[in-house]
């Protein structure tokens, strides 16, 4: 079984918001929604009582978690939302009737109308690209080198995103970028499973995972 997710590594993430508007460009996604939100987690006090600069926080991108068991799938009345054999959700907007039942189940606000066309949109993981070998476009325009995208099955260290750029002799020609590869277990400092994290699950089973170290999740 096949389940495909993002990994983001949060100490990486600059917050720089390249993830977010790749996948607005690409998606043509209209002025005032999203299908990849960043959130600024903090800042937060180290400690009890602690003032800054003893302080902290990280960014959290927000996006559809292409769920194990998606809230959206089970309460759609046309089966327009439906889980693809990769594990990926999506959505036929041939028979979404644009009743929003999904974006009112979906725990994390992530889907929203298309005003214009009148159906729900989300993030599809750029599946399409997923099915040619290519890298959604969040992933491949991090950045922060923090993204990376995989199946589940086989381990999220597994994942692959663009390998990290060695300025001074690598190839920093922008197809050479984005085309070069690394996996999460390469490419990301070391972690151990009681710091990698999900968004809230309330029996959906979320399946994008989130890596955070020496500061306080708060997703």
């Amino acid at each position: 079984m096949t389940q495909y997710a993002i990994a983001t590594d949060l100490n990486q993430c600059v917050g720089c918001l390249a993830c977010s508007v790749a996948c607005k460009v690409v998606n043509n996604v209209p002025v005032g929604n999203y299908w990849n939100k960043i959130l600024r987690i903090g800042p937060n006090p180290k400690a009890a009582g602690a003032t800054f600069p003893d302080v902290e926080m990280y960014f959290l991108p927000v996006t559809c978690q292409h769920c194990e068991n998606p809230a959206c799938v089970q309460v759609c009345p046309t089966e327009a939302s439906h889980k693809l054999a990769d594990g990926t959700v999506q959505v036929d907007k041939e028979k979404c009737i644009g009743c929003q039942f999904c974006a009112m189940a979906c725990p994390y606000g992530v889907r929203y109308l298309n005003e214009d066309e009148k159906v729900v949109e989300k993030c599809t993981m750029c599946e399409q690209k997923l099915a040619q070998g290519e890298l959604p476009q969040c992933v491949a325009q991090c950045g922060g080198r923090a993204r990376f995208v995989g199946d589940l099955e086989q381990g999220i260290e597994s994942f692959v995103g663009p390998a990290p750029v060695d300025v001074s002799t690598g190839d920093k020609s922008y197809s050479g970028t984005v085309q070069s590869r690394a996996t999460l277990g390469e490419a990301v400092k070391p972690f151990d499973q009681s710091q990698v994290y999900t968004l809230p699950d309330v029996g959906n089973k979320p399946s994008c995972v989130y890596i955070l170290r020496d500061r306080v999740w708060q997703g």
